[in-house]
């Protein structure tokens, strides 16, 4: 163990900088951070993203915030839509293994699957984050 209480990287609480170091080394980081989102290009486009802004009554003139508020909405789309995966995974690897009960033993399994997102695996994901989703009354 180090002198210094460092170990690999996690810094223990006698280790920590002093508050001036911390808010230099934070208002370093975050500046670097806004150079870089200058550049970045993100997913959703920053028109689409001002305007929603400015339906909700948002209106900013740095384009960085806009930009970031982007960075944002894209980190949230792909967290449901990676725990919509998961959930869609489980889904799958539990019918499948229900059919190859019954199906020839010595089959191979399809590694190469190809999955289909269905509401059925979006509602649990969405319900994850406080969003509901009920089905239309003619699907029912």
């Amino acid at each position: 163990m180090n002198s210094n209480g460092d170990n690999f990287g996690i810094h223990r609480v006698g280790a920590l900088p002093t508050k001036a170091e911390s808010d230099q080394t934070r208002g370093q980081v975050l500046s670097n951070f806004m150079l870089h989102l200058e550049d970045y290009q993100p997913t959703i486009p920053d028109a689409i993203t001002s305007q929603y802004l400015n339906s909700a009554g948002f209106e900013s003139s740095d384009p960085r915030i806009v930009r970031l508020i982007s960075i944002a909405a894209q980190k949230f789309i792909a967290d449901i839509a990676n725990d919509a995966l998961q959930h869609c995974k489980t889904r799958t690897n539990n019918t499948s293994q229900h059919g190859r009960e019954q199906a020839n033993k010595n089959q191979k399994p399809n590694k190469d699957r190809r999955y289909t997102m269905t509401t059925d695996d979006l509602t649990p994901a969405l319900s994850d984050y406080g969003v509901t989703v009920k089905k239309a009354h003619y699907f029912v």
